[in-house]
């Protein structure tokens, strides 16, 4: 009994492991959110603001407006994760870089201990 519940929890593991997503999701994503935010636009700039005093036509610009404002949300969403990654980044090089030199003054310091 305790093998096949071992078993269970081996496959349970193994199926909910994370995945990376592929390289080219984000670059995807982007360029699908700007070309949503562009035809929103489109749309809302071709109506005109006669057409605006029958209800029944307002169906469309607001679904435009939504969705305009939905795929411009994600995509300063996206862009704004993209930025603070490379922060991120640029904060581990320099963290990395402060360590080695860090390193590189305490190694000397024991190698002049060394040769008094």
């Amino acid at each position: 009994m305790a093998q096949s519940t071992f078993d269970i929890e081996t496959l349970l593991r193994e199926a909910l492991s994370p995945v990376d997503p592929p390289e080219r999701l984000g670059v995807r994503v982007e360029n699908t959110l700007r070309n949503l935010s562009e035809l929103a636009a489109d749309e809302l700039e071709s109506w005109e603001l006669t057409a605006m005093k029958d209800p029944r036509n307002w169906v469309r610009p607001a679904a435009a407006v939504a969705v305009g404002g939905v795929a411009g949300t994600g995509l300063a969403v996206l862009r704004w994760r993209q930025a603070s990654k490379q922060r991120n980044r640029k904060r581990a090089v320099a963290l990395d870089k402060a360590a080695e030199e860090a390193a590189d003054l305490l190694r000397r310091g024991v190698e002049r201990l060394g040769n008094r």
